[in-house]
């Protein structure tokens, strides 16, 4: 059978692993504090038709391409002003910690709200975590709150009300994503991860009133889809071409 045949086959299917995940980035154009998945691809092995000898390079015939990586391209995205106060969004690295329980998850998306208990949760109801590892309760005599860069939350008489933490990993791209804009380190490869005050030991400060925006650029993603698609195209005129090929040497027979 052809090798042409197969090869055209594992590019198929390696284009359509690019094609979700650049529909899944333009899904998430509007999504805050969303990170933009990347395809890369390799070579598959190669069949070896003659070995080398001095002075004659081997002669090697490859057999298609791989998914080489799916990486989570970790860049900030813009902050957009919102001018709601449970709005936050990091400048630089890191990400909020909340908890569901026992779990620990973390996010870029700073779009948090009160609970029935006045706890600081964000939108899957799972609370937001201080420094001191607890959750960052608004009690009933606050009238009104401001939100420092680094994190201290103080009432409307210079009360400290808590300080919201930042983690920062070794190896942010390699958190895993768990979905509502959440991210854990199970099964990951993010590395060691450090829990600071905004703008201590590397991580970013807070920027209260704002909302960090998808570093999705709408425009890149478009082009990579027109290229994603010719090469899915050139795939199948490869089956195709190899089918023709196929049917003139049965034909033979006639």
């Amino acid at each position: 059978m052809l090798r042409s045949l197969y090869s055209g086959v594992s590019g198929m299917k390696n284009f359509q692993t690019e094609l979700d995940t650049i529909g899944n980035n333009i899904a998430n154009v509007n999504t805050y504090g969303y990170k933009k998945g990347r395809v890369t691809f390799k070579d598959a092995i190669s069949q070896t038709l003659a070995s080398a000898t001095p002075g004659t390079s081997a002669q090697q015939v490859g057999l298609g391409s791989q998914i080489g990586s799916i990486d989570t391209v970790d860049t900030s995205g813009s902050p957009e002003s919102t001018g709601r106060p449970l709005d936050f969004a990091i400048t630089g690295d890191g990400y909020f910690r909340v908890a569901d329980g026992n779990n620990t998850y973390y996010t870029r998306a700073g779009n948090f709200y009160f609970d029935d208990n006045r706890r600081l949760v964000n939108s899957e109801g799972f609370t937001v975590l201080g420094t001191n590892g607890q959750a960052i309760t608004f009690g009933a005599n606050v009238k009104s709150f401001s939100v420092a860069t680094d994190g201290t939350i103080t009432d409307q008489d210079g009360n400290t009300i808590g300080t919201i933490s930042i983690a920062t990993f070794q190896n942010p791209a390699g958190l895993t994503k768990v979905g509502g804009n959440l991210y854990t380190t199970t099964n990951s490869n993010a590395g060691t991860v450090t829990v600071s005050q905004p703008g201590q030991n590397g991580a970013g400060t807070i920027k209260s009133g704002y909302l960090e925006m998808s570093n999705v650029d709408l425009s890149e993603e478009l082009t990579n889809m027109i290229v994603a698609e010719r090469g899915f195209q050139a795939n199948t005129r490869i089956i195709t071409t190899s089918d023709e090929i196929l049917q003139e040497l049965v034909n033979l027979k006639r």
